[in-house]
């Protein structure tokens, strides 16, 4: 595996693949890498590309009062995870080498990036589609993969990139879980025992709101609303947010006629999860 942490170096490594006439796959990730991440990769290297995974934990999309400085990092771990996984270009840029002055230019995709999570976390989405835009222009990659535990950011992601006309395909992939249902995430490693038990409630209301709606609920109003009772009643969280919204483009629903997403954001402790869950309604003629 070719490793390395300056864009010159790797533009040089990129330009001789794409000589060769090879497939570039991006798998962007801010380290400390779990298995969700390691599904990205066996995605990316199932398409037979050259595949390039960054890391690089991104300032820009961190508020003030956000986890930036104790985000987990372990560089070399990594390193030996993205190898042993049959990656051919790890690059892990520094902050100096991604900024190496002030920015002053930012990529933001409205509408999207101002609700859910971007409602809570107002900046986020603009640093991240900043920070994603800079590494698609640097790795010019064909594919990129994205995990939908990060759903919104998918979408405002394939819609830069539909807006911007960018030539690449922006190739979701589900979920990981853990066996009991928790969804991966390098933030999980700050719960304790007791608020890890606690955050299965996310999955396991998920999964119920899945059956309410199958069995024909179809008030967006009332299944929030049920959801949060649950959330508060068997668990300490501190609700962000719940909300049902149209899966396509997150716009607000009244009545579930379309698949939807049931979205969460809760804290447990200081750690802030988010989950989510995509239904497909049946259609009634």
């Amino acid at each position: 595996m070719k490793r390395t942490s300056h864009i010159s170096e790797l533009r040089e490594m990129i330009a001789q693949e794409k000589n060769q006439g090879r497939v570039i796959a991006l798998v962007p990730t801010m380290g400390y890498l779990h298995r969700g991440h390691l599904t990205l990769i066996e995605r990316a290297k199932q398409t037979g590309a050259f595949v390039v995974v960054s890391i690089f934990v991104n300032p820009l999309q961190f508020g003030p009062n956000e986890d930036y400085s104790r985000y987990p990092r372990d560089l070399e771990r990594d390193a030996s995870l993205v190898e042993e996984s049959g990656v051919d270009l790890l690059f892990h840029p520094t902050t100096e080498e991604m900024y190496p002055r002030p920015i002053v230019t930012y990529v933001e995709v409205g509408q999207l990036d101002s609700m859910l999570c971007g409602a809570a976390r107002p900046g986020h989405f603009r640093g991240v589609t900043t920070v994603v835009s800079k590494l698609f222009h640097i790795v010019q990659p064909d594919l990129a993969f994205f995990g939908q535990k990060d759903y919104q950011q998918y979408l405002v992601i394939r819609r830069m990139v539909s807006d911007l006309n960018l030539p690449i395909k922006i190739c979701p992939v589900p979920i990981v879980r853990e066996e009991d249902g928790l969804a991966l995430s390098s933030r999980n490693v700050f719960l304790t025992p007791e608020q890890r038990q606690e955050a299965l409630i996310l999955s396991r209301s998920l999964n119920e709101a899945e059956e309410i709606i199958q069995a024909g609920e179809r008030s967006a109003r009332k299944l929030e609303t049920r959801l949060r009772e649950r959330i508060t009643q068997e668990s300490q969280g501190d609700i962000d947010y719940v909300e049902v919204r149209d899966a396509e483009d997150l716009s607000e629903i009244a009545d579930i006629k379309s698949p939807v997403l049931i979205a969460l954001a809760v804290r447990f402790g200081s750690t802030r999860l988010i989950d989510n869950k995509v239904v497909e309604v049946e259609r009634h003629v």
